[in-house]
């Protein structure tokens, strides 16, 4: 094959190359507007579960390897046992506490733990967030997992579902 053809076939590639980009730019940012934030916000409690699942999945495999490497009674076997622990016991957390919202008459509620702080966010599937289910909330958070009501959040976010 002469230069030529290697040359053009080269320009031609990279044009099609950079019209696909273009196009799905394009494609994207339409979508985007076309698309409406009811749908949107429904998928907010998915998403955020999905992603915090396949985060955790991603720390206890990363600390099964661990365990794994070191030997039983090791202070990293050790180390990793305990920080497997503690994240087990949050999941187990956020899902009786999730339970527990929902139980209160909310369609969708995400509760997200901190490891490295006692810090709580609850998301609930609400328009508006009045004093007395605020304080409902404050109470169970308390009363379940010992959380101080400064470290608390209570964020609303609407969905139509």
């Amino acid at each position: 094959m002469s230069k030529k053809k290697k040359i053009i076939i080269m320009s031609s590639l990279v044009f099609l190359l950079a019209l696909t980009a273009v196009l799905n730019v394009v494609l994207a940012n339409n979508r985007k507007a076309s698309g409406d934030v009811a749908t949107t916000t429904a998928n907010y409690f998915t998403t955020f579960r999905s992603e915090r699942t396949a985060t955790r999945s991603e720390e206890l495999l990363q600390l099964d390897s661990v365990i794994a490497l070191y030997e039983e009674g090791s202070d990293k076997y050790n180390e990793a046992v305990n920080l497997k622990l503690q994240i087990v016991e949050i999941m187990e957390n956020e899902l009786m506490l999730e339970t527990m919202i929902k139980s209160r008459g909310f369609s969708d509620a995400v509760v997200s733990i901190g490891m490295d702080s006692d810090n709580v966010n609850v998301f609930i599937n609400s328009n508006e967030l009045d004093m007395n289910t605020a304080l409902a909330i404050y109470t169970m958070l308390k009363d379940e997992v010992g959380v101080a009501p400064g470290n608390i959040i209570i964020m609303p976010i609407y969905s139509e579902v």
